[in-house]
């Protein structure tokens, strides 16, 4: 039953706003109540009301809708490439090439909306997965309790709390019986925090450490109490961290930077050639406005139209992908961001961990039973040295059980295969301890009700049951701070046998508590008495016998360890940044294998107050040796992200909280949860993990590789084909030759012949050793230097037999006919040499004979319906028409053939070369073995 606060009598007609620096956790409950002029028995006036709701606004923050329709399409547009095609598009329509006008604004259009549905569907996705807010606040007005919208809570309200309600606004409790909240969406704290009236005096308290203040969004797991509403809407915490969201840029992904930058250089590309090969052809005597339709033609040939359609396609690919592996991608650029990961900052509870509390070790008498399973399903049971406990169970664990689950208030509601803990999870681990043994809780409670009980308080720490047991006598159940039991036993219960509680055993104890506290468990001890009839219950919490210890963890994932030691292996760094205690903090990343910053040195792990006003250089030194971070702030988190991207790393971060969000929105990839995550967290990322597993991010990181690999792959492939068509326009002038491609031929290639087997080699297979290198350097570009040497000479090999091939048509046909039936030859040519160099661009090291050449069965079947099409182009006769071609006569494919095969055959064998010299190097460069007898 709630107590009555003291009487305040003075009442201004208004209060200032409240502001993040009143640090009313250091304030006594009757002086939070006298600065906010309110008397809590009684609450505010209606009068009172109006005029503070004038003054603060509502108690509303800004939903986040996510990204609207109109914004996904528009982001579509935006790439310099595809402007650089837009261009081309206008020009086509401004000289009256309609369809070559039309066919650009085609590939746009297509690429457009396959990247906007793409989007959209995981937007929609994200939507489902958004869940309603409490809208309700009970309240203490006019002396009476009420039911109002919270969006109505004003500074100085009086707010009932309850057991399963959700904390509607920022407050300073000033009455609590056994109340505890859950405040991980705001903290990261796993486990419920147990509340307080009482004033904290210590003025740099984290956020998790303010045992006497309620936070929006938080949710009573049991008890019940009142608080002083000290900060409503923008001016609770929750608020400010939406204010620091605003604040807070989101990066561009590397892809998006690198193809940016790839734009850039082919406007600049485009635009010298096409004034280049105007001048030459004019100074040569061609008519201008004929000079200009062929830079055009050159224009067209220089942009790989092909390339926006082909990467998003890919991207979309990747985002189904990782769908279907539990990562949902809400922007086509993140899939690839995953891939450059150079350092992973992970939240522990929920990601790392189960989030489900579970009982893990057993002391009684001097055993140690060990419990096997995790979380709150049943699976799993009792042990004692690798040996399963026998049944029916001895006299003393199953009084410790028994202990354990009817010392308690929680129950388990299950549903199917999903088990939920109504009440506090460590109790509700307690229960499903005694289930796992073979002790029902609803059968317990029926054999051994409960008549009589003290809840726990914080004061005392501990909590007490009294029970009838079947022969008619009272026993007390008592559980709680092992430290506390045990100054209250005088006995304790080994082998059946209740014996004095020596000191030395006393000290045994302690030791046990300690070592399971070390390992990251949460310890609480059981304790048991019999009742005399008649005896005070005020009486029953001494002379107690003890009974043992139960060690409670938030389990670690069984995936968590191996995919560390994955990201270790690939070189990425994983740094743990959570609101759990620094203690729990180091032991879970040592149990998980965390490796220290700095190699060679201990795992260093840094308190909230040791960042408190650190410049730039002192945030860049912590970030580079710390590989824990425990209670740290949402602008702490923020500063971190920012840290690590100074230095040079591209930072995915995950998080499930509304404290995560301003950091999600800065990393490089933002991941948040999607079963633990808040909406605020899931409105800020790039990325949701639908099952909350780290293993999960670890496989997209896999996926974005790979996608990365494939990426580079067709990139090659694409623009060595149109530095082909480029140069071979090019040197053709150059040689004073007739223009061998006509505009709507080069369309044909670039749409058409290329676009098939560059998607297909966006398919290409994972490669096993993904994840056994080290990250990319983020700042090389899509285009590094060494793939654009071999872009040059591959590129140039294809144009120069394409240029033999249209310079023995000429020669053979004549300059009459030869028009036709030589472009025919070149336009063949490019077309079958660039379809048999998709084989060679699958890897720039691997020979196309080697085991792997069936295993890309898309590659077969893209170059077969190329190669179909490209036969259609000569010999039907609406595609003759429209571009321009003869049927081939047998000589002239005999040329085709040879001509095209040419490029391959050389590009095989200069990978062979390479290899060659490769392995005596590294033959020469080993060391001698040793001589032998």
């Amino acid at each position: 039953m709630p107590c009555t606060a003291r009487r305040v009598t003075t009442q201004p007609p208004s209060i200032a706003a409240p502001t993040s620096s009143t640090l009313w956790h250091t304030l006594a409950a009757s002086e939070v109540a006298a600065r906010l002029s309110v008397d809590p028995s009684v609450g505010l006036t209606r009068a009172e009301v109006d005029r503070r709701l004038k003054q603060h606004g509502p108690n509303v923050i800004g939903v986040p809708r996510g990204r609207g329709v109109l914004r996904i399409l528009i982001a579509q547009f935006q790439s310099v490439i595809v402007v650089l095609l837009a261009v081309a598009t206008a020009l086509a329509f401004a000289l009256e090439e309609t369809i070559q006008g039309f066919a650009v604004l085609g590939v746009l259009v297509i690429n457009g909306l396959i990247g906007f549905f793409t989007e959209w569907s995981a937007e929609r996705s994200l939507v489902g997965l958004r869940q309603q807010t409490a809208a309700l606040a009970h309240v203490v007005r006019e002396g009476h309790e009420q039911e109002i919208a919270a969006a109505a809570l004003v500074p100085g309200d009086i707010v009932i709390l309850r057991a399963g309600a959700k904390v509607p606004a920022d407050g300073r409790v000033i009455e609590e019986e056994q109340l505890q909240v859950q405040e991980s969406a705001l903290t990261g704290e796993a486990t419920p925090v147990s509340k307080t009236r009482e004033a904290l005096p210590d003025a740099v308290l984290a956020l998790g450490d303010r045992t006497n203040v309620g936070y929006l969004g938080s949710v009573v797991t049991t008890g019940r109490g009142r608080m002083i509403v000290t900060g409503t809407g923008r001016h609770t915490e929750v608020g400010t961290i939406g204010k620091l969201l605003e604040e807070t840029h989101e990066s561009s992904s590397p892809l998006e930077l690198k193809l940016a930058e790839l734009g850039r250089r082919l406007v600049g590309l485009v635009g010298v050639l096409t004034v280049i090969i105007v001048a030459v052809g004019w100074l040569r005597g061609h008519t201008l406005l004929a000079m200009v339709e062929v830079g055009i033609a050159l224009a067209i040939a220089a942009v790989p139209e092909g390339l926006p359609a082909v990467a998003t396609i890919t991207l979309a690919l990747g985002m189904r992908r990782m769908a279907e592996a539990n990562a949902l991608v809400r922007r086509l650029p993140a899939v690839e961001t995953l891939g450059a990961t150079t350092v992973i900052c992970t939240d522990k509870t929920g990601t790392l961990t189960t989030n489900e509390m579970t009982a893990r070790v057993m002391i009684v008498g001097e055993r140690r039973i060990e419990v096997r399973g995790s979380g709150y399903a049943l699976d799993g049971g009792l042990e004692e040295g690798s040996v399963a406990v026998p049944t029916p169970l001895d006299d003393d664990l199953t009084l410790a059980l028994q202990i354990g689950a009817l010392c308690n208030d929680a129950e388990i509601d299950r549903e199917g295969d999903r088990a939920t803990v109504l009440g506090d999870p460590t109790e509700g681990a307690l229960v499903v301890l005694a289930e796992k043994a073979g002790l029902p809780h609803v059968a317990l409670e029926a054999a051994l009700p409960r008549v009589a009980e003290i809840p726990f308080e914080t004061a005392l720490l501990r909590m007490l049951t009294v029970h009838t047991l079947a022969d008619g006598t009272s026993r007390a159940f008592v559980k709680g701070a092992p430290r506390v039991l045990l100054d209250a036993s005088v006995t304790e219960r080994v082998n059946g046998v209740e014996r004095p509680l020596e000191d030395a055993r006393r000290a045994w104890w302690l030791e046990e508590n300690r070592k399971l506290a070390a390992s990251a468990m949460r310890v609480l001890a059981l304790a048991t008495r019999s009742l005399p009839a008649g005896s005070p219950l005020d009486d029953a919490a001494n002379g107690l016998t003890f009974v043992g210890l139960v060690g409670i963890e938030d389990a670690i994932r069984p995936e968590a360890r191996a995919a560390i030691a994955t990201c270790r292996e690939a070189g990425i760094r994983t740094i743990m940044i959570t609101g759990d205690q620094e203690v729990t903090a180091v032991e879970i990343a040592r149990q998980i294998g965390l490796a220290p910053a700095i190699e060679g040195q201990a795992l260093r792990a840094t308190h909230s107050r040791d960042l408190v006003d650190l410049d730039a250089a002192a945030w860049d030194r912590v970030v580079r040796e710390t590989t824990v971070f425990a209670r740290v702030s949402p602008e702490q988190k923020l500063r971190i992200v920012e840290a690590l991207q100074r230095q040079g790393h591209v930072v995915a971060m995950t998080g499930d909280g509304a404290n995560d969000a301003p950091a999600l929105k800065r990393a490089d990839i933002g991941i948040a949860m999607g079963i633990q995550g808040t909406d605020v967290a899931k409105d800020a990322a790039d990325m949701v993990v639908l099952d909350d597993d780290f293993a999960t991010i670890v496989a997209a990181v896999e996926q974005g590789r790979i996608l990365y690999a494939n990426i580079v792959r067709f990139v090659h492939y694409l623009f060595s084909c149109n530095l082909a068509e480029i140069l071979t326009v090019f040197l053709a002038i150059t040689f004073a030759w007739p223009v061998p491609l006509v505009a709507l031929q080069i369309l044909w290639l670039n749409i058409i012949t290329d676009v098939f087997p560059a998607l297909a080699l966006a398919l290409e297979p994972s490669a096993s050793g993904a994840m056994r290198v080290p990250p990319r350097d983020p700042h090389e570009p899509i285009v590094p230097r060494r793939l654009a040497l071999t872009i040059g000479w591959q590129g140039l090999l294809i144009a120069a037999v394409s240029l033999t091939a249209f310079a023995i048509g000429r020669e053979r046909h004549g300059d009459a006919d030869g028009s036709r039936a030589a472009t025919t030859m070149v336009f063949m040519t490019l077309s079958l040499a660039q379809l048999f160099h998709a084989f060679s661009a699958r890897s720039r090291h691997r020979s196309i004979l080697g085991r792997g050449m069936f295993s890309n069965v898309w590659l077969w079947v893209a170059v077969g319906a190329s190669l179909a099409l490209q036969v259609a182009a000569v010999f039907a006769p609406p595609l003759q028409r429209l571009l321009h071609t003869a049927a081939p006569s047998a000589f002239d494919w005999a040329v085709i053939v040879c001509a095209s095969l040419t490029p391959v055959l050389v590009v095989e064998c200069v990978k062979l070369a390479t290899r060659v010299l490769a392995r005596r190097e590294a033959k020469a460069s080993s060391p001698p073995a040793p001589a032998t007898a």
